[in-house]
């Protein structure tokens, strides 16, 4: 009895390719493939910008506590503490 149908995961590789070995095929045979893509992923969409500044303008603006801005000053310092040692 031979497999109707085989369950595999690849990686889309540059040039938008896509290479998978399985042992259950047999060399010169034809086979369909079907190609599904995960719900959760969306088509990438690049902008551009002229400049880094322009990149952080355009993030959101975040808000943080008084104690945020304390713990994130203190994380800071102990990064740049080590780059002495």
């Amino acid at each position: 009895m031979t497999q109707a149908a085989l369950k595999l995961t690849a990686r889309v590789l540059p040039g938008k390719r896509i290479e998978f070995t399985a042992p259950e095929l047999i060399e010169g045979e034809d086979v369909e493939i079907f190609v599904a893509l995960p719900q959760t992923v969306s088509p990438p969409t690049m902008q551009r910008f002229a400049s880094a500044a322009d990149y952080l303008q355009s993030l959101p603006v975040r808000h943080h506590t008084p104690e945020e801005w304390a713990e994130i000053e203190r994380e800071l310092q102990e990064d740049k503490d080590s780059w002495d040692r």
